[in-house]
């Protein structure tokens, strides 16, 4: 069977429609989210494999409580939930947590005018990459989604000064990457 759905103008239908299983309203939602949920990937990953992995895990879970979606929420954004907190969980797995201390961490410092101006988001994306798990999760919770040092806390069981120092420490090692000579 051959057709089209509509995200904008039918959404309660195309949300039934998901609900029964159909493999045609999988297969629109998943080419029609796909960038935006896969960048969110690569964000929290150390490499395209394990960015695709969290993609994969995230609409698995998308389609197991599409149920539970309510309509007048913008499904982007309830999807966009779902695969952050299966970055979180995949972190939560697969990390030892390490505890630092905020008096340990050291302040930023450039001589380098606006270095990320310089940089393409590729680089940058790849500097992301390149970070010890437990910084690159928080980065991202705090520089990228928005979340507070509390909430993160809350989310990874550790403390708030922790994750203060952590995102400092992330900061830097980025800093350092994408201020490297010959980069």
């Amino acid at each position: 069977m051959d057709y089209t759905i509509c995200l904008a103008h039918d959404e309660e239908q195309f949300v039934a429609a998901l609900c029964r299983g159909d493999r045609e309203a999988q297969r629109v939602l998943y080419e029609t989210h796909y960038s935006p949920l896969m960048a969110i990937c690569q964000r929290y990953a150390g490499s395209e494999d394990e960015a695709m992995d969290l993609l994969h895990e995230s609409f698995i879970k998308i389609f197991g409580k599409i149920g539970r979606y309510e309509s007048g929420t913008a499904l982007l954004a309830w999807m966009r939930r779902i695969t952050v907190n299966t970055a979180i969980d995949h972190y939560r797995r697969s990390v030892r947590r390490r505890t630092e201390d905020i008096e340990r961490a050291y302040q930023l410092s450039s001589d380098a005018p606006d270095v990320i101006a310089q940089c393409s988001a590729d680089e940058i994306l790849a500097a992301v990459q390149q970070l010890p798990p437990t910084y690159r999760t928080i980065f991202n919770l705090y520089v990228i989604e928005g979340y507070s040092h509390k909430e993160i806390a809350v989310q990874l069981s550790i403390t708030d000064s922790t994750s203060r120092s952590n995102l400092v420490k992330a900061r830097a090692k980025l800093q350092k990457t994408l201020t490297a000579p010959g980069r």
